[in-house]
C-alpha cells in the first residue's frame, strides 16, 4: 500500500451533503485517505428527510466499479446503502473477483430520520454481503433487522444480537450505543471473541446526520493505514465525536444537521485570496 489509503465508498447519495456518497469522502479525506465513490442509488433528501430515491441499473454500477478496479488498487472499501438486491449482488460479485484487504459493511437500511431506506428483499442480500466483508457496523434498528428481533434497550441485550451475528457470519461487528438512552453512550468492538469498549459523554445537539456513514468510512480508513481495529474505531470515533460538537455552527438545514468532517481544518480559517502585490523591478 501507499503511504496514503485509497478507500471506495460504495453508497447511495445525499444532496444535501451529510451523509451518503458525500459524507463518505468528506470523511476519508478527513481521516487521511484517497477518496473514491460508485454510486449505488440516488436519494431526494435533505436534513428533515427522505423523499425519494431512484435506482440506477445494477449493470451501470458494475460498470463503476470495474472502472475503478481495473485501473486503481483499492486498499479499503466501505459499503452503505445499496437498494435493492441486485445491487447488493453486484457489489458481492465485485467483491469476489476484486477483494480489498479491508471491507467495512454500514449496512444502511434506517436513516437518522427513521425512514427505511431498503426494498424489504434487499435484507437477505445484505446478509450474503456481510460473510464476505471484515467489520459490519449497524446502529440499533439495523442490528435488530440483521438478528430478526426487537431493537435492544440495553447494550447487554445489542450484545447478545452481536455475538449471534458474529458466531453466524463469522465477522467483526461493531454495536454502536447512540440510539440507546444514557448520557454516557458505549459502543462495543466483537473481534474474534474479544470486546473492545469505548465510553464517552452523549455530545448534545441534533447534528448527526450522517453519522453512521462518517463512522464506518473513517475506520475503514484508518484501519487501512495500520491494520489495528481497536485503535482505527478509537481514532474515527474521536474525530466523529469533535466532528458532532462542531456540526451545530455550520448551520445546515431545519432537521437533523450534519457533522463537521472537516473540523481539523476550522483551527486555522482559510483566508480569502487577495491580490498580489505587483513588484516593478527596473530593467
Amino acid at each position: 500500500m501507499s503511504g496514503i489509503p485509497r478507500v471506495l465508498s460504495i453508497a447511495g447519495s445525499d444532496p444535501s451533503g451529510g451523509a451518503g456518497v458525500q459524507g463518505d469522502l468528506k470523511s476519508i479525506a478527513a481521516n487521511g485517505g484517497y477518496a473514491m465513490a460508485a454510486i449505488s442509488a440516488l436519494t431526494a433528501q435533505n436534513t428533515t428527510g427522505v423523499r425519494a430515491i431512484h435506482v440506477p441499473p445494477p449493470e451501470f454500477l458494475s460498470a463503476q466499479l470495474e472502472a475503478i478496479s481495473d485501473d486503481i488498487t483499492v486498499d479499503a472499501v466501505k459499503i452503505g446503502m445499496l437498494g435493492t438486491a441486485a445491487v447488493a449482488r453486484v457489489v458481492g460479485e465485485w467483491l469476489v473477483r476484486h477483494r480489498p484487504p479491508v471491507v467495512v459493511l454500514d449496512p444502511v437500511m434506517v436513516a437518522t430520520s427513521g425512514d427505511r431506506l431498503v426494498d424489504a428483499d434487499v435484507e437477505d442480500a445484505v446478509s450474503e454481503l456481510i460473510t464476505r466483508s471484515d467489520l459490519v457496523t449497524p446502529n440499533i434498528p439495523e442490528l435488530a433487522v440483521l438478528t430478526d428481533a426487537a431493537p435492544a434497550s440495553t447494550l447487554a441485550e445489542a450484545l447478545e444480537q452481536a455475538h449471534g451475528l458474529a458466531d453466524r457470519s463469522g465477522v467483526r461487528v461493531l454495536v454502536k450505543g447512540g440510539h440507546l438512552r444514557g448520557l454516557v453512550v458505549t459502543d462495543a468492538l466483537l473481534d474474534r471473541g474479544a470486546i473492545t469498549e469505548f465510553t464517552g459523554d452523549r455530545v448534545p445537539g441534533s447534528n448527526t446526520h450522517g453519522t453512521g456513514c462518517a463512522l464506518s468510512s473513517a475506520l475503514a480508513t484508518r484501519v487501512a493505514a495500520h491494520g489495528d481495529w481497536a485503535l482505527a474505531t478509537q481514532q474515527a470515533k474521536d474525530w466523529l465525536t469533535a466532528a458532532i460538537s462542531a456540526g451545530r455552527q455550520l448551520a445546515v438545514g431545519h432537521g437533523n444537521g450534519p457533522v463537521d468532517h472537516l473540523v481539523g481544518l476550522r483551527d486555522e480559517p482559510a483566508r480569502p485570496a487577495g491580490p498580489r502585490e505587483a513588484t516593478v523591478r527596473p530593467r
